[in-house]
């Protein structure tokens, strides 16, 4: 069943950063969000996720539980002072099925070694996470949500800053989830690597630009009309009457390519 975004709104301090938007996203598919910097991406996928809720509108996630959501936030958001091991990482994925205080049991840890073989980091289980290089860390939190076994996978800015090799493999492990009939989701920057790996494209400029197969989408007009949006964000515009029928927006309320 497709997830399903209904004239959402999520806005910070009632200043909206993802605006009426809606459509439903393609099951068992790879959809890319692309669109300025600014454009409300990544608080569409914390809003999925349920860290950020709706001001307005609605998500319906048709019967998915928590445990059925996988969500990788972009690298910068992450601490990796923490004393933990590479195989203590991996082995968070089975939190959903034993829970924050039950004990890893060896079977579950021999699962996390062999999602490690996956993305090529086999051997790693017992170094330090703050000894790994940014595209190896990288590849342990895709061996986690290999663990984690999520019928949807929220990822946000994957490949940013990763070199090619890297990047090349963890395309490899999101195709495999697409074969699996996964739905994938992921913030993007790189429109090349769009085209040539994501059929599905939604297009944001805090409100929806275009929403479909990504060859219709990312069309030099759409890519045009996302850009002239951002100079009228500001910070100071005005809140958005999200209880009233003629809400105020901090950008244009006409929509192109909304499904």
């Amino acid at each position: 069943m497709p997830i399903r975004l209904e004239n959402l709104t999520v806005a910070y301090r009632r200043h909206p950063v993802v605006h009426h938007v809606s459509g439903s996203f393609v099951p068992g598919e790879l959809t890319a969000i692309v669109g300025p910097n600014g454009a409300g991406k990544s608080s569409l996928l914390k809003s999925l996720v349920g860290l950020l809720p709706p001001s307005d509108g609605r998500i319906d996630l048709t019967g998915l539980r928590p445990r059925d959501i996988g969500y990788l936030p972009q690298q910068s958001s992450l601490d990796r002072s923490f004393p933990l091991t590479v195989g203590d990482v991996v082995t968070l994925g089975h939190w959903h099925s034993s829970g924050w205080f039950r004990g890893i049991s060896r079977g579950a840890r021999l699962a996390a070694e062999r999602k490690l073989d996956v993305v090529g980091l086999a051997g790693f289980a017992p170094r330090n996470v703050d000894e790994l290089s940014m595209g190896q860390f990288q590849r342990v939190l895709f061996a986690r949500l290999l663990v984690q076994d999520a019928r949807v996978i929220l990822l946000d800015e994957p490949f940013t800053s990763l070199d090619a090799k890297t990047t090349e493999d963890l395309l490899a492990v999101v195709q495999h989830w697409r074969r699996e009939q996964r739905t994938v989701i992921a913030v993007l920057h790189d429109m090349d690597q769009v085209r040539r790996h994501f059929p599905q494209t939604l297009l944001m400029a805090r409100e929806c630009v275009a929403w479909g197969d990504t060859a219709a989408v990312l069309t030099p007009a759409n890519l045009l009309r996302a850009n002239a949006m951002t100079p009228t964000w500001t910070g100071h515009a005005p809140i958005c009457d999200i209880d009233g029928p003629d809400a105020v927006a901090t950008v244009s309320s006409s929509v192109a390519g909304r499904p």
